[in-house]
């Protein structure tokens, strides 16, 4: 009796690896069996399934059947050591750790794709490490007005996360992968690198390729002829990557575009939770194992402006019985420009009060009196309150058609807090 492993959904690693001995012990194919990626050594340059640049000439740690349970054992987005009982010293952080990011677990071939195909990926389970951490890092939404250094370290399991950084808050477990890619193929690479460097030489915030702690090395390090080629994981792009979208938990399927024979999938960035936004500039960013399964739809609709997905409605929940909402507008001082902005170099955003139809703007102004909500009703400091931002209030869009003033609320889960 052949069992199908792609309808299995496990909730513990327990009945899971019970089942796979099941499997094995019953004489199925060798496509049936579990393919295990990632978790060697002290860091991504140590473990032969790890890498934290995109390029096609990347080899696959791995093969997997469509259908076949694939478990990858992830690393969190600096590729740190969480464990505050460790020793362990990494060298590559006497650099900048801007290097590092984000490391990723595979590529996995996926048998029988092909350029033009979409690979649908679902996540069957997400098992969290131990610990946590969330940052205010210098890319965060609101760093002008709250900065860092700051933050907090979690200690995390199955239900919820919780810190001695902020105490009196639980964080349920929303996990989800902050990235889930396959590789771009050379024509995706050469355009890609031509927009980036055009918006970069404009003045616009751009992440264009470097090669220090690159990974591969040989491909993609400082001294191989292909480093320039190689693109940096921290936007999201057609190809899927960092989308740090929250709704990609347990049960969700995302489809991405195949343009390289196999796809190349590779999944890290591992969240445990996330508000809309990741506003901070991180999540709870933990090392966590991710199960998945991978469907090939052949003849499928092409995926030209970024991925799809789908999955069940509890997803889209806030993680709470009550919650308390701002609203924010595109408003702001006369002589301000807001830091997205500066690089158009136009006074006319400068000199005016009110902009037109700009959702960043009023998404920030949300956020900030959601921030100062939380410091005068809950006793914390402007930086306690940015991290519970990061991981838990979620910012959605109310309208996008009174002109001028476009709406976003910033919505914050009151279930999190103590009761007093």
């Amino acid at each position: 009796m052949k069992i199908n492993c792609k309808k299995l959904v496990t909730t513990t690693y327990g009945l899971f690896f019970v089942l796979v001995l099941s499997f094995r012990v019953a004489g199925v194919n060798a496509q049936d069996e579990v393919l295990i990626l990632g978790g060697n050594g002290w860091h991504c340059g140590e473990d032969p399934h790890c890498f934290n640049r995109l390029h096609p000439d990347i080899p696959m740690a791995g093969h997997a059947e469509p259908g076949q349970m694939v478990i990858l054992k992830t690393r969190n987005s600096i590729d740190a050591q969480l464990d505050p009982t460790s020793t362990y010293v990494d060298e590559r952080f006497s650099d900048p750790v801007l290097g590092t990011v984000h490391p990723l677990t595979g590529p996995v071939y996926i048998e029988g794709a092909e350029p033009g195909d979409v690979l649908a990926v679902t996540i069957r389970d997400i098992e969290p490490g131990l610990f946590g951490q969330t940052r205010i890092t210098g890319n965060a939404f609101v760093g002008d007005h709250i900065s860092g250094p700051f933050s907090v370290l979690w200690r995390l399991n199955r239900k919820e996360a919780v810190s001695d950084d902020l105490p009196g808050v639980k964080i349920p477990n929303s996990s989800f992968p902050g990235i889930i890619t396959v590789l771009p193929g050379p024509e995706q690479i050469a355009e890609t690198v031509a927009r980036e460097q055009a918006l970069s030489d404009q003045g616009g915030a751009s992440t264009l390729p470097q090669s220090a702690h690159a990974m591969p090395t040989n491909i993609c390090g400082e001294q191989a002829n292909k480093n320039r080629e190689c693109l940096r994981t921290g936007p999201p792009r057609e190809h899927g990557g960092n989308m740090d979208i929250r709704y990609l938990g347990v049960g969700s399927t995302i489809y991405l575009p195949c343009y390289i024979e196999g796809c190349g999938l590779g999944v890290g960035d591992l969240h445990f939770a996330q508000g809309d936004g990741e506003v901070a500039g991180t999540a709870i960013e933990m090392d966590a194992t991710v199960t998945l399964t991978t469907e090939v739809i052949k003849d499928a609709r092409k995926l030209e402006r970024g991925p799809h997905y789908e999955g069940p409605a509890r997803l889209m929940d806030i993680p709470s019985r009550r919650f308390y909402a701002t609203t924010g507008l595109p408003l702001k001082d006369a002589g301000e420009v807001p830091p997205d902005m500066d690089y158009l170099d136009s006074p006319n955003v400068a000199a005016l009060e009110n902009l037109s139809k700009d959702i960043s703007l009023a998404a920030r102004n949300a956020l900030l009196e959601i921030i100062d909500y939380m410091v005068d009703t809950y006793d914390l400091t402007p930086q306690q309150a940015y991290v519970v931002a990061s991981v838990a209030v979620d910012l959605r869009i109310g309208q996008l058609v009174d002109v001028p003033n476009v709406g976003v609320t910033a919505i914050l889960p009151l279930d999190i807090f103590d009761d007093p």
